[in-house]
């Protein structure tokens, strides 16, 4: 490597081998202060992105920083293969699919292992080999990789039906119908926002429909589905869409007109679905009338272009006083029809609706968002202050919010209804099919909305470590709303069999609650040191739980490394998980684990964007690959990036040109201290000291952002700040050998768990032959607190500043400059009144009075009234830790004529300083009285 280039990949490969050689990775248990940390395991069913190494990086960088801050790490990492995911990937494989073909190729995976992945189990092995060689390795990731896992492991699945057995003896296993996501090709999948067995529509929503049915004249059923039943006493009319042409259903004894989407939705939620052959076209209904149910009003069926057919059933009911898309679509059909007011609303008259519609100037059903805006409106208040009128028969005078389930569970009792469910949006599987919702009548579920198991979930997490602060503050509402969760599935999947029903599996989310206890025992596993054989249920109550006792010696050595490691102080993931992973997280540690064994920590992190802020997706395209992102920028300008570009707790959009800055900025870090290497030993002691105090202060900010997890403002002093200081030191003329190789080796120490790679080739450039990541972070020191000196510093900048702003605005061509600083009797006023405020018992006209007591300050008379009144406004304006350093006195001649050659030179004329108090002072514009304490008067010729 040229020494005067930094060659960040041949660095980056050097000292990987070198770490990776040295076992440094492996967790040892040696000083008796531990602290485990991982991030939510990947699906393994494709390549990563760059987006995914963002938590990633978080995770080793709060790793490294423990290990040098006297830590025994565990930092494990595991591959979560159950579901379809890896089935879905291997079915394109098999039916040779272009794109999936063309990716393996474009990132070199070779033919005879492209022959492999038409088996499931197979992608799994191969994306887990490019997870760790091509990404988690190439970024340094210090993981302890003796303790790789997968969730379709024979040892893990006897962990998680352990774990069901224990849900399952304290009542937390139950069974009931269940509506479910499914998929005609792959069977049951799981709609979350981690999308892992979706590609479109993981924050969907199951909306549950009630099917009113209205009868036409020769008995057949037209059915309309509705979010509100209870309105049913406001249908005017029916609409019906007559460019659709319907379809004729044998439901149960009846005979339905629905659209052809309908008849699909209902086969998979309802028996005795029979399909017929008839078919009527949509302009065939109208002009025709049925009856509402219930009230057995006769209502006419109007065109309405909008009745979707595949939404519900395709034939919408009409309620305009209540729905302003009914009202602005019967304005629009100039139907003699009137509406039905059924419900009293305060700040509402006779038509909610169309109030609503004026409102918003709404004029048609083009307009959608201000349809969709009037629609909320209208919903919510009635919802929260409706009550139902005189119209309503039995249900009159009763709220919205009280009656609306009696309404609908009264119909479906008369016969007069049923339900059908939809997602809000359309769901796409991993294999490109739409997923539909299909009836398990005796699913098992885990049973969240246990009461106690609720309370108590909601009791510990006020307790933990949650990161951000919003999230904790939202999760007391995420577990109450947390319901039962479908914990099984039955077809292709892979993962875990279900203990207590055969031939089903246990669900991804399921069997990925108590993960990270297996860390512990995987490495046992990895080394064919635990046979599965000996993974009992008697073996797991006694490692975790502390039941039973040990039937060979083994056993009490896991358990011994268990009650060392456990519990969890960081479980890292992305914002997907908020509502899907880290609740039942929480919740199986308060159902099976005892109170000390509950995890301590959780660290949510928001996305990587791309342009637009469309989350970047592996399935979606869009990502640049992690190789060749490594190879262009460097993983060190990359984990830089991850961390300074943004606040973990807010999306941020993939830049590259951001990136090439940091890739950047690590080449000027290397030549700066290379140059440093080559200065002259010359010394400055009030320079010296203002850079030694700068760096503890730096070194303060730097550890109490590690501690609170504040990435991003511990990456902005190491490297933005510290090195604008050591810039200026050097400006200044500074060129002190021995504190500049201190303050080089401290910087290095504090750069390595962000940047490793250039801490530790730096780290050899100052003759140090240990692996910097084995050092100990740097402390605090107050002993090389200089407050004097910085302020110092503080007023030649400020003194800088201001002459510049008033070149700027004079437009000023100096010949020379003077420079006033304040009279002592300021300086002393100055003081007195920091310290004053400091005790919180500053009163301008009590010090008034005090100074005019003095004689020696009498003669100044208006002078000091005037100057008090001054500093009221200045010294409330400075911040608390300013006004301790501010109290300390400091000769500012002396300090800014040590610097007078510096000025000169940066302000390219002659500079002369002077006191206030000094005799024969150079004052022709009579400046002298302007100046205070740190901020001297200027007079520029």
């Amino acid at each position: 490597m040229d020494e005067n280039t930094y060659d960040y990949i041949a660095v980056e490969q050097k000292w990987q081998n070198k770490w990776f050689e040295a076992n440094i990775n492996i967790a040892q248990r040696e000083k008796q202060k531990k602290f485990f940390l991982h991030f939510a395991y990947p699906g393994v069913s494709g390549y990563l992105h760059v987006g995914h190494m963002r938590g990633f990086t978080y995770c080793d960088v709060i790793a490294r920083y423990k290990r040098m801050t006297g830590h025994d790490v565990l930092f494990p990492a595991g591959f979560h293969a159950s579901g379809i995911p890896s089935v879905g990937f291997a079915k394109k494989v098999e039916r040779q699919d272009e794109e999936t073909l063309k990716l393996l190729k474009q990132n070199k995976c070779p033919q005879e292992v492209i022959k492999k992945l038409t088996n499931p189990v197979e992608v799994v092995k191969y994306f887990s080999t490019v997870y760790v060689d091509d990404y988690w390795k190439r970024f340094g990731f210090l993981i302890d990789y003796t303790r790789l896992m997968n969730t379709i492991s024979e040892g893990y699945k006897k962990f998680i039906q352990w774990q069901f057995h224990k849900l399952y003896e304290k009542n937390l296993l139950i069974q009931k119908p269940h509506f479910a996501p499914y998929c005609p090709n792959c069977g049951p999948v799981a709609v979350d926002k981690s999308e892992t067995d979706v590609a479109q529509g993981g924050s969907a929503e199951i909306l549950d429909f009630t099917v009113l049915k209205f009868i036409l004249d020769d008995g057949t059923i037209l059915p309309a589905a509705t979010l509100r039943p209870e309105t049913i006493f406001g249908v005017t009319n029916m609409w019906v869409n007559p460019a659709v042409e319907y379809h004729t259903v044998r439901v149960n004894n009846e005979t339905w007109i629905c659209s052809k989407e309908c008849i699909q939705k209902l086969s998979y939620q309802h028996d005795n679905i029979q399909p017929l052959s008839k078919t009527i076209k949509g302009k065939d209904l109208i002009g025709k009338t049925c009856i509402v149910p219930e009230i057995n009003r006769e209502v006419p069926i109007l065109a309405g272009v909008f009745a979707d057919p595949s939404v519900a059933t395709g034939i919408v009911m009409s309620v305009p006083a209540h729905a302003p898309y009914d009202w602005i679509a019967l304005v629009e059909s100039k139907e003699p029809i009137e509406a039905i007011k059924i419900i009293d609303v305060k700040g509402f008259g006779n038509n909610p609706a169309k109030e609503a519609c004026e409102h918003l100037g709404i004029q048609s059903q083009t307009e959608t968002e201000k349809l969709n805006e009037a629609t909320d409106m209208v919903y919510k208040k009635e919802f929260h202050t409706g009550i139902l009128n005189e119209k309503c028969g039995q249900y009159a005078g009763i709220k919205i919010s009280e009656i609306k389930d009696t309404v609908k569970n009264d119909l479906i009792q008369k016969n007069l209804a049923t339900t059908i469910k939809e997602f809000s949006e359309p769901v796409i599987c991993r294999c490109k099919e739409k997923v539909m919702i299909k009836q398990i009548p005796d699913q098992w579920f885990i049973k969240y909305s246990d009461a106690r198991l609720t309370t108590e979930s909601k009791d510990y997490a006020a307790s933990m470590n949650i990161y951000p602060q919003e999230y904790k503050d939202e999760l007391p509402k995420i577990l109450d709303w947390f319901g039962d969760r479908a914990a099984i599935r039955r077809g292709s999947w892979l993962g875990t069999e279900f203990p207590y029903k055969k031939e089903w599996i246990i669900e991804p989310i399921s069997d990925s609650t108590l993960y990270p206890a297996y860390y512990v025992l995987s490495s046992y596993v990895n080394q064919n040191k635990l046979p599965v054989t000996e993974m009992t249920n008697e073996f797991f109550d006694y490692v975790f739980l502390g039941i039973g006792a040990p039937k060979q010696p083994l056993w009490q050595i896991i358990k011994s490394d268990f009650d060392y490691w456990y519990p969890v102080d960081i479980n890292l993931g992305g914002k997907e998980h908020k509502t899907v992973h880290f609740p039942v997280y929480i919740m199986n540690h308060v159902a099976i684990m005892p109170e000390q064994k509950r995890p301590h920590g959780i660290f949510v992190h928001w996305w990587v964007t791309q342009k637009g802020k469309e989350k970047i997706s592996k399935s979606k395209g869009g990502a640049e690959p992690i190789v060749e992102a490594a190879v262009t920028y460097g993983v060190d300008a990359m984990r830089l990036y991850y961390l300074h570009i943004g606040s973990p707790f807010v999306d941020i959009e993939w830049d590259p040109d951001a990136v090439i800055k940091y890739k950047n900025r690590m080449g000027t870090i290397w030549k700066l201290v290379k140059q440093i290497s080559l200065l002259e030993n010359q010394q400055q002691e009030n320079l010296d000291n203002w850079l030694k105090s700068m760096l503890q202060r730096r070194i303060q900010k730097i550890l109490t952002a590690f501690e609170t997890l504040d990435l991003r403002v511990s990456s902005n002093e190491i490297f933005f700040e510290i090195q604008k200081d050591l810039q200026w030191y050097m400006k200044r003329g500074g060129a002190n050998k021995k504190v500049l190789e201190m303050y080089v080796r401290t910087w290095i120490l504090l750069m390595a768990p962000i940047t490793p790679h250039l801490a530790e080739e730096l780290w050899i450039t100052q003759g140090q032959k240990q692996f910097v990541c084995n050092e100990s972070y740097p402390s605090f020191d107050t002993e090389e607190i200089s407050e004097k000196d910085e302020v110092g510093e503080h007023l030649l900048i400020r003194v800088i500043d201001d002459v510049n702003e008033i070149i700027k605005v004079t437009k000023i061509i100096p010949k020379k400059i003077c420079i006033y600083t304040a009279p002592t009797w300021k300086q002393q006023l100055f003081r007195k009144a920091l310290e004053r405020i400091a005790q919180n018992n500053f009163n301008a006209g009590q010090l008034i009075k005090e100074t005019m007591a003095d004689p020696a300050m009498k003669p100044l008379g208006q002078q000091i009234s005037q100057y008090i009144a001054k500093i009221a406004a200045e010294v409330k304006t400075i911040s608390e830790n300013d006004r301790g350093r501010f109290m300390i006195p400091l000769d500012e001649k002396k300090h800014l004529s040590d610097a007078t050659t510096y000025l000169s030179e940066t302000l390219h004329c002659p500079v002369e300083i002077y006191n206030a108090d000094d005799a024969n002072v150079y004052d022709p514009a009579k400046k002298t009285r302007f100046a205070i304490p740190l901020r001297p008067a200027i007079y520029i010729e």
